[in-house]
Protein backbone atom coordinates (compact mmCIF):
# COMPACT_ATOMS: atom_id res chain seq x y z
CA UNK A 1 0.00 0.00 0.00
CA UNK A 2 1.35 3.69 -0.96
CA UNK A 3 1.53 6.39 0.92
CA UNK A 4 -1.67 8.20 -0.85
CA UNK A 5 -3.99 4.79 -0.23
CA UNK A 6 -3.20 4.56 3.07
CA UNK A 7 -4.06 8.28 3.76
CA UNK A 8 -7.44 8.18 1.84
CA UNK A 9 -8.49 4.59 3.66
CA UNK A 10 -7.40 5.37 6.80
CA UNK A 11 -10.54 5.82 9.57
CA UNK A 12 -11.57 6.12 13.35
CA UNK A 13 -13.04 2.42 13.00
CA UNK A 14 -15.51 1.77 16.16
CA UNK A 15 -16.14 -1.79 15.14
CA UNK A 16 -13.47 -4.51 15.65
CA UNK A 17 -13.09 -8.35 15.10
CA UNK A 18 -12.22 -11.06 17.69
CA UNK A 19 -8.77 -11.36 15.46
CA UNK A 20 -5.84 -11.29 17.63
CA UNK A 21 -2.71 -8.74 15.78
CA UNK A 22 0.23 -10.72 15.64
CA UNK A 23 2.84 -9.00 18.02
CA UNK A 24 5.59 -9.08 15.92
CA UNK A 25 3.47 -7.06 13.42
CA UNK A 26 2.81 -4.36 16.04
CA UNK A 27 6.59 -4.54 17.23
CA UNK A 28 7.48 -3.64 13.62
CA UNK A 29 4.85 -0.69 13.16
CA UNK A 30 5.92 1.05 16.31
CA UNK A 31 9.55 0.45 15.36
CA UNK A 32 9.18 2.03 11.81
CA UNK A 33 6.92 4.57 13.31
CA UNK A 34 9.56 5.84 15.80
CA UNK A 35 10.98 7.53 12.39
CA UNK A 36 8.28 10.05 12.86
CA UNK A 37 10.21 14.02 12.88
CA UNK A 38 10.20 15.79 16.54
CA UNK A 39 11.48 19.29 17.05
CA UNK A 40 15.22 19.49 18.31
CA UNK A 41 14.60 15.47 18.05
CA UNK A 42 13.39 15.50 21.20
CA UNK A 43 11.36 12.18 20.54
CA UNK A 44 8.50 13.12 23.42
CA UNK A 45 6.73 10.08 23.53
CA UNK A 46 6.19 7.06 25.38
CA UNK A 47 3.88 4.18 24.21
CA UNK A 48 2.41 1.26 25.92
CA UNK A 49 0.95 -1.10 23.88
CA UNK A 50 -1.99 -3.72 25.96
CA UNK A 51 -2.97 -6.80 24.87
CA UNK A 52 -4.29 -10.46 26.39
CA UNK A 53 -5.17 -10.71 29.81
CA UNK A 54 -4.39 -7.76 31.32
CA UNK A 55 -6.40 -6.25 27.92
CA UNK A 56 -9.35 -8.06 29.60
CA UNK A 57 -8.55 -6.23 33.15
CA UNK A 58 -8.63 -2.95 32.12
CA UNK A 59 -12.03 -3.48 30.16
CA UNK A 60 -13.46 -5.13 33.60
CA UNK A 61 -11.95 -2.05 35.43
CA UNK A 62 -13.10 0.67 33.18
CA UNK A 63 -16.72 -1.28 33.65
CA UNK A 64 -16.45 -0.29 37.13
CA UNK A 65 -15.07 3.04 37.03
CA UNK A 66 -18.09 4.16 34.29
CA UNK A 67 -20.36 2.72 36.88
CA UNK A 68 -18.46 4.90 39.85
CA UNK A 69 -17.43 8.15 37.63
CA UNK A 70 -19.50 7.74 34.49
CA UNK A 71 -18.29 11.64 33.98
CA UNK A 72 -14.65 11.02 34.53
CA UNK A 73 -12.07 12.13 36.87
CA UNK A 74 -11.24 15.27 35.49
CA UNK A 75 -8.52 15.55 32.27
CA UNK A 76 -5.41 17.00 32.89
CA UNK A 77 -5.92 19.40 29.36
CA UNK A 78 -8.43 20.54 27.62
CA UNK A 79 -9.37 18.02 24.81
CA UNK A 80 -10.93 20.89 22.97
CA UNK A 81 -11.06 25.13 23.42
CA UNK A 82 -13.84 25.72 26.50
CA UNK A 83 -15.41 28.39 23.79
CA UNK A 84 -15.37 25.86 20.54
CA UNK A 85 -17.07 28.71 17.75
CA UNK A 86 -17.73 27.99 14.23
CA UNK A 87 -16.70 26.51 12.13
CA UNK A 88 -15.17 23.72 14.25
CA UNK A 89 -17.98 23.72 16.32
CA UNK A 90 -20.11 22.89 13.23
CA UNK A 91 -17.90 20.03 12.04
CA UNK A 92 -17.80 18.32 15.29
CA UNK A 93 -21.36 18.49 15.51
CA UNK A 94 -22.15 17.53 11.91
CA UNK A 95 -19.67 14.25 12.82
CA UNK A 96 -21.49 12.80 15.55
CA UNK A 97 -24.84 13.87 13.78
CA UNK A 98 -23.80 11.33 10.99
CA UNK A 99 -22.76 8.80 13.24
CA UNK A 100 -25.40 8.27 15.03
CA UNK A 101 -27.65 8.61 12.26
CA UNK A 102 -25.70 5.58 10.83
CA UNK A 103 -26.65 3.62 14.06
CA UNK A 104 -30.03 4.58 13.93
CA UNK A 105 -29.45 6.42 17.37
CA UNK A 106 -31.96 9.65 17.50
CA UNK A 107 -30.72 12.31 19.01
CA UNK A 108 -33.60 12.03 21.81
CA UNK A 109 -32.49 8.44 22.44
CA UNK A 110 -29.61 9.99 25.05
CA UNK A 111 -29.70 6.79 26.92
CA UNK A 112 -28.77 4.75 23.96
CA UNK A 113 -26.08 7.53 22.40
CA UNK A 114 -24.16 7.25 25.97
CA UNK A 115 -24.57 3.46 26.01
CA UNK A 116 -22.84 3.67 22.63
CA UNK A 117 -19.74 6.01 23.72
CA UNK A 118 -18.88 3.81 26.91
CA UNK A 119 -17.91 1.04 23.55
CA UNK A 120 -14.96 3.34 23.80
CA UNK A 121 -13.76 2.27 27.27
CA UNK A 122 -13.80 -1.56 25.95
CA UNK A 123 -11.94 -0.42 22.98
CA UNK A 124 -14.83 -1.17 20.25
CA UNK A 125 -13.82 -4.64 20.62
CA UNK A 126 -10.17 -4.21 19.46
CA UNK A 127 -7.81 -6.51 20.64
CA UNK A 128 -4.57 -4.47 21.16
CA UNK A 129 -5.05 -0.95 23.14
CA UNK A 130 -2.10 1.50 22.75
CA UNK A 131 -1.58 4.51 25.35
CA UNK A 132 0.64 7.66 24.49
CA UNK A 133 1.70 9.40 27.20
CA UNK A 134 4.19 12.77 27.84
CA UNK A 135 6.58 14.55 30.06
CA UNK A 136 4.32 17.38 31.79
CA UNK A 137 7.58 19.51 31.45
CA UNK A 138 6.79 19.33 27.43
CA UNK A 139 4.82 22.02 25.84
CA UNK A 140 2.33 22.54 22.83
CA UNK A 141 5.48 21.83 20.25
CA UNK A 142 6.16 18.62 21.75
CA UNK A 143 2.48 17.85 22.26
CA UNK A 144 2.32 18.15 18.33
CA UNK A 145 4.99 16.08 17.95
CA UNK A 146 2.86 13.29 19.32
CA UNK A 147 0.06 13.76 16.92
CA UNK A 148 3.10 13.64 13.82
CA UNK A 149 3.95 9.76 15.48
CA UNK A 150 0.35 8.84 16.27
CA UNK A 151 -0.26 9.63 12.35
CA UNK A 152 2.54 7.42 11.24
CA UNK A 153 1.53 4.61 13.42
CA UNK A 154 -2.08 5.17 11.97
CA UNK A 155 -0.80 5.17 8.02
CA UNK A 156 1.53 2.10 9.02
CA UNK A 157 -1.58 -0.04 10.41
CA UNK A 158 -3.21 0.28 7.29
CA UNK A 159 -0.23 -0.87 5.21
CA UNK A 160 -0.11 -4.03 7.60
CA UNK A 161 -4.05 -4.51 6.49
CA UNK A 162 -4.85 -3.15 10.13
CA UNK A 163 -7.48 -0.12 11.32
CA UNK A 164 -7.31 1.90 14.56
CA UNK A 165 -9.33 4.44 16.52
CA UNK A 166 -7.31 7.40 18.56
CA UNK A 167 -9.24 8.17 21.78
CA UNK A 168 -9.05 11.20 23.32
CA UNK A 169 -11.49 10.11 25.42
CA UNK A 170 -9.28 8.44 27.83
CA UNK A 171 -7.87 11.60 28.97
CA UNK A 172 -10.70 11.78 31.24
CA UNK A 173 -9.73 8.74 33.21
CA UNK A 174 -5.94 9.86 33.80
CA UNK A 175 -5.68 8.58 37.49
CA UNK A 176 -6.85 5.21 36.52
CA UNK A 177 -4.93 4.63 33.61
CA UNK A 178 -1.76 6.65 35.36
CA UNK A 179 -2.12 3.70 37.85
CA UNK A 180 -2.63 1.12 35.71
CA UNK A 181 -0.09 1.39 33.22
CA UNK A 182 2.22 2.40 36.39
CA UNK A 183 3.06 6.14 34.82
CA UNK A 184 5.55 7.85 36.91
CA UNK A 185 4.38 11.34 38.68
CA UNK A 186 6.39 13.31 35.18
CA UNK A 187 4.28 11.66 33.05
CA UNK A 188 0.73 12.76 31.91
CA UNK A 189 -1.53 10.51 29.57
CA UNK A 190 -2.18 12.38 26.14
CA UNK A 191 -4.53 9.98 24.46
CA UNK A 192 -5.46 6.20 23.86
CA UNK A 193 -5.90 4.00 20.75
CA UNK A 194 -7.71 0.72 19.63
CA UNK A 195 -6.08 -1.25 16.93
CA UNK A 196 -7.38 -4.38 15.08
CA UNK A 197 -9.47 -5.08 11.74
CA UNK A 198 -12.53 -3.48 11.40
CA UNK A 199 -15.45 -5.75 10.94
CA UNK A 200 -17.00 -5.47 7.62
CA UNK A 201 -20.29 -6.16 8.58
CA UNK A 202 -20.74 -3.37 11.04
CA UNK A 203 -23.21 -0.59 10.74
CA UNK A 204 -20.80 2.16 10.82
CA UNK A 205 -18.26 0.13 7.83
CA UNK A 206 -16.70 2.36 5.12
CA UNK A 207 -18.26 5.59 7.52
CA UNK A 208 -16.51 8.18 6.02
CA UNK A 209 -16.25 12.20 7.85
CA UNK A 210 -16.12 14.90 5.94
CA UNK A 211 -13.17 17.32 5.42
CA UNK A 212 -13.12 20.88 4.10
CA UNK A 213 -12.32 22.11 0.42
CA UNK A 214 -8.46 23.22 0.69
CA UNK A 215 -9.88 26.39 -0.81
CA UNK A 216 -11.57 26.95 2.86
CA UNK A 217 -8.05 25.91 4.60
CA UNK A 218 -5.38 26.65 2.31
CA UNK A 219 -3.58 30.12 0.63
CA UNK A 220 -1.11 30.00 -1.99
CA UNK A 221 0.70 32.79 -2.06
CA UNK A 222 3.43 33.64 -4.71
CA UNK A 223 2.74 30.85 -7.08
Amino acid sequence: MNVQDAIASRRSVRHFIDRPVPVDTIRRVLAQALRAPSGGNLQPWHLHVVGGDRLTELKALMRERLQEAPTGEGSEYDIYPRELVDPYRERRYAVGEAMYARLGIPRENKAARLQWFARNYAFFGAPLALFCSVDRRMGPPQWSDLGMLLQSVMLLLRAEGLDSCAQECWAIYPKTIGSFLSLPPERMLFTGMSIGYADPDHALSGFSTERAPLAEVAEFIGI
